[in-house]
């Protein structure tokens, strides 16, 4: 069957409103603008309308980044605090609540990389609480990381790693960033998702491993990510049906024909575009030739964020004079 690949809330949610011709029950979306940017939160409220969705209950923020975050730092500082308050509302631990942090993905992958990039940009700081008590403030929150790395590096599940160090840490608060995989090429490097209910590591290359979240792991999981990748089948589909569209459009003559191509069978069409990219059709995902700047300058980004919302008592300028 035809399966559009997603890990975005708000592509799932369009999906299901083309395909229902209305609004999905047991989800309710609120659309903002903070500082320019748009927001755009996805809740899904009920057993329906996870079970329409594909995706748990809980909120899902969307976040469109203007097309100027990567290179000027100034828009992406205002990016950085619009992520930062959205990911606030999500966080319901104290200050003396420790925050571990889980960096995602292969390091050696550029697409995938956000995760271990991110990580190695933030403020860390229970080390400090632990070793020199006296000469840190007391505002500060205990904050440690771990990129635990994939299972073709380690040979361990990445869950079975993070388990063992929730175990023995025992955080209050577990934030996971992880690169996704988004049905359109716009949304690819432009958009930053938040979400209360955890995830699964790889699902958005089809490689899903075991979940990430308060079921698994006895500790709440707020998820950050960014789509890099677009499934090839998927933006294959999508670019015939454009062109069809756009063919129809300009001209009348042989537009019966051109109707009945658009009419093929969806499944079909998919499975089709699927033989013509075998043997590779399932690892073929395509990402923009910037990747390696853009993955970069996205994850000081998130970092900032997570920054931001996890030391409330410090401004952007302190953390990054703690940094420095």
């Amino acid at each position: 069957m035809f399966d559009v690949r997603t890990d975005l809330a708000v592509e799932t949610r369009e999906k299901c409103r083309k395909e229902r011709g209305g609004e999905v029950p047991g989800v309710k979306v609120d659309e903002t603008v903070e500082d320019d940017i748009k927001v755009t939160c996805v809740e899904i409220v009920d057993d329906v309308g996870e079970k329409i969705m594909g995706k748990p209950k809980g909120s899902y923020i969307t976040i469109d980044m203007p097309r100027l975050t990567n290179y000027d730092g100034k828009v992406r500082d205002k990016v950085s605090k619009v992520v930062g308050k959205s990911l606030s509302k999500m966080i319901n631990v104290d200050k003396s609540m420790t925050v571990l942090v889980v960096g995602l993905g292969n390091w050696n992958i550029t697409p995938d990389s956000l995760g271990p990039k991110v990580v190695s940009k933030l403020m860390v700081t229970r080390h400090l609480r632990q070793l020199v008590p006296d000469k840190i403030d007391e505002n500060i929150r205990p904050v440690c990381v771990i990129s635990p790395g994939v299972l073709g590096i380690t040979g361990i599940e990445t869950s079975e790693i993070i388990k063992g160090v929730v175990d023995r840490v025992k955080p209050n608060l577990i934030i996971c960033i992880d690169s996704l995989a988004s049905r359109k090429m716009d949304r690819v490097n432009s958009t930053i998702q938040i979400g209360n209910r955890g995830i699964s590591p790889g699902s958005g290359v089809g490689n899903r491993r075991m979940e990430l979240s308060e079921k698994t792991l006895g500790v709440p999981v707020i998820a950050i990510g960014v789509p890099t990748v677009v499934d090839a089948a998927t933006m294959a589909n999508d670019t015939i049906d454009m062109v069809l569209d756009e063919m129809i459009k300009q001209t009348k003559k042989g537009e019966k024909f051109y109707q009945m191509l658009k009419s093929v069978d969806k499944n079909e069409k998919h499975q089709m575009i699927r033989g013509l990219l075998d043997p590779y059709s399932e690892n073929i995902m395509v990402t923009p030739k910037d990747v390696d700047m853009v993955v970069d300058s996205i994850s000081k980004v998130i970092a900032n964020a997570i920054n931001i919302a996890l030391q409330p008592a410090l401004d952007l300028e302190d953390i990054n004079t703690f940094l420095n």
